[in-house]
This record gives C-alpha cells, sequence and structure tokens, in this order.
C-alpha cells in the first residue's frame, strides 16, 4: 500500500470517527421530542433522580388544587392539575375518582372554548357513570353533555340527551336532578322557539328546586324563565321573574346570575318605556363591574348604557359611551369586540344625519 493510500484511508476513518461523534453531540444538544407519556412522567419525577410511585394522596391534592384554579377562575391551570390527577387516579385504579375529574376537566375546556376536549371529557364522566351504576353521575353528565350539545345548534340531540337524563331522575327518584333536566328541556323549547312549552317546563323545574333547596338552581331557572317571557313579549312577567333572580343572586353574592338579570330587566323596562328604572339598573351594574374590577363587564355596562341613549336619541351621550367601551376593547385586545362597537356607532351617526 502506497503511502498516499494510507494517507487517504487514514483520513477517511477519521471523518467516520468524526461523524459519529458528530451525531452524539448532535443528539446530546437537541433531544428526540418527549411523548405525552414520557412528560407526564417527568412531572412526577422527583428532581434528585429518585423515582417515587404517585400515591392517590398526591393525585387528591391535585385533584383540590385543580377545583381551587377552577374556582378562583384559572381553567388553564385548573386542567393542568387536573390531567395530573388522573393520570395518578388511572395508575392506582381509582375508576370513581377518574370520572369526578373527567367532570372538572370538561367544565374547564368549555369555559376555554375547547369544547371538542370538553365533550371527550364528559363522554368519558358518562361512561365510567354507566359502568358503576352511577345513576347521580349519569344524570349530570347527560345534561352538561346535552347543553353543550345545544351550543353546538344541535337542538334535538341535546332534547334527546336531556330526556334520557330525566328518565333516570324520574326513575331514581332524584329531585335536583329532576329539577335540572326540566330546566335544560326548557333551554331546548326555547331555542326551537317554543316558548309556551319553555316556560311551563323552567315553572315546573322551580317546583322541585325549590324542594331540594337549590338556590343557586332557582336562580338559574329563574333568569331562563325571564328570558322566554321577554322573547314572548310578556313584560309583566319577565320583570317578576329577573326581579326575582336578581335579588337571590345579590344575597348570596352571585355576582354572574346578578348581572345577567339586570341585564334582562333594562331590556324589559326600556321595552315598556320606563326608562328611568332602566337607568338605575345600569348605574347599579356598572358599580358591580367596577367593585369586581371586571373590564369586560364595564364595556358590558358602557355598551347597554350606548344602546338605552341610541334609543333615546341622545347620539352624543350615546356615542361618549360608545367611544369609552371601544377603548375597553382595546384594552382587552378584543378586535372583533371593537370592530363590533365602532360599527354600531358608526351606523347610528349615519341615521342621525
Amino acid at each position: 500500500m502506497t503511502q498516499q493510500h494510507l494517507f487517504s484511508s487514514t483520513k477517511a476513518k477519521n471523518y467516520k470517527l468524526f461523524g459519529f461523534y458528530l451525531l452524539i453531540l448532535i443528539s446530546l444538544l437537541y433531544p428526540v421530542t418527549a411523548g405525552a407519556a414520557d412528560i407526564t412522567q417527568q412531572l412526577h419525577r422527583p428532581k434528585n433522580g429518585f423515582f417515587r410511585q404517585p400515591s392517590r394522596d398526591d393525585a387528591d391534592s391535585l385533584l383540590r388544587v385543580a377545583e381551587q384554579q377552577y374556582a378562583a377562575g384559572y381553567p388553564e391551570k385548573a386542567i393542568d392539575a387536573g390531567l395530573q390527577a388522573l393520570d395518578i387516579f388511572h395508575l392506582v385504579g381509582d375508576v370513581k375518582a377518574k370520572g369526578q375529574t373527567y367532570n372538572l376537566l370538561a367544565k374547564a375546556y368549555i369555559q376555554l372554548g375547547r369544547y371538542k376536549e370538553g365533550e371527550d371529557a364528559l363522554r368519558r364522566h358518562l361512561a365510567i357513570a354507566r359502568d358503576t351504576k352511577d345513576f347521580q353521575s349519569q344524570i349530570f353528565a347527560l345534561n352538561n353533555l346535552g347543553t353543550l350539545l345545544l351550543q353546538y345548534g344541535e337542538p334535538k340531540i341535546a332534547g334527546e340527551t336531556i330526556e334520557d337524563a330525566y328518565t333516570i331522575a324520574d326513575n331514581v327518584k332524584n329531585i335536583e336532578g329532576e329539577g335540572l333536566s326540566l330546566s335544560n328541556l326548557g333551554l331546548v323549547a326555547a331555542r326551537l322557539g317554543d316558548y309556551n312549552k319553555a316556560i311551563k317546563l323552567y315553572e315546573t323545574a322551580l317546583i322541585f328546586r325549590r324542594r331540594t333547596g337549590d338556590t343557586q338552581g332557582e336562580i338559574n331557572t329563574l333568569n331562563n324563565l325571564g328570558d322566554a317571557y321577554l322573547a314572548a313579549g310578556n313584560y309583566q312577567d319577565t320583570i317578576s321573574s329577573y326581579g326575582a333572580a336578581m335579588r337571590m343572586a345579590k344575597s348570596i353574592g352571585d355576582r354572574s346570575n346578578q348581572l345577567r338579570a339586570i341585564d334582562g330587566l333594562v331590556t324589559a323596562h326600556s321595552a315598556g318605556g320606563r326608562y328611568e328604572r332602566a337607568f338605575d339598573l345600569l348605574q347599579e351594574r356598572l358599580t358591580i363591574a367596577q367593585e369586581l374590577q371586571n373590564p369586560r363587564e364595564e364595556l358590558n355596562s358602557f355598551a347597554s348604557y350606548a344602546k338605552l341613549y341610541e334609543q333615546l336619541g341622545n347620539y352624543p351621550t350615546a356615542r361618549n359611551f360608545y367611544e369609552r367601551a371601544i377603548i375597553l376593547s382595546q384594552s382587552l385586545e378584543d378586535n372583533k369586540e371593537e370592530a363590533l362597537l365602532r360599527d354600531r356607532m358608526t351606523q347610528m351617526l349615519r341615521s342621525k344625519k
């Protein structure tokens, strides 16, 4: 072998060896993307490198954290903790706890607008409830699934789903489930435009909800009843229903339902020409929003003021409130709402010319 050939052979070997070490270096710097299972294991692996099998207590703690985060208005964090709890419940074989966790995850997903993931979690909760013959969980899972389907614009399937829930509740004499199912069937009837049927269903639902002392459920049904009366043009009963909902919501500190009732009352009083009362209610609404330091609800209050002043033909004041609402929509980076408000203000200004 010539010296040149020997040099070439040695050089080739060196290149191969260099390439081998380069591949090792790249693999260290850029590891293969971990799968979901690997990430879950990393979350549960202590930093000291010693692996400890997660316990049921760990899962319970994570589920409590998830519930607290959801109640505090942090659905993303609730999902993070809930998924970790779910992994452990699966490892320890606690099927019932998995169902509870799926239920919480469903609510968090839906609150974030992640409806498909919410539906999947609800269906998994329902499947577990059926396997374990947990009738109460079946009733609530079916109702939640039905209302979600209603949001999808599928009232027929939603109605059938909620009817299944009502049948189970009636068979096992679960009064709470009967009240919930009847109230949700009222929502289906209202969505289909049958307001008289909706009113009857809501009124029957109220009987069950009052029998169980379900104040929160009663408030919700009263607001639904107010919606149905308003759609039917029955302003007297509209005001009665919303008024009862507003007072009850205020008594228990349910600000969300209180604001919803006020919105209905403003519409009803305005339609009846009772503008002074409508303005009093709007002032109350704005005060609540400011106390909550909730810019979204402040925006809604300003938009309602603008609409009412526009209705009265007071365009300069209406424009002022539209502009205040637009500023808040910009701070919230809500481009869609900003465009809607600008369009409404532009139409108003054109119409007055």
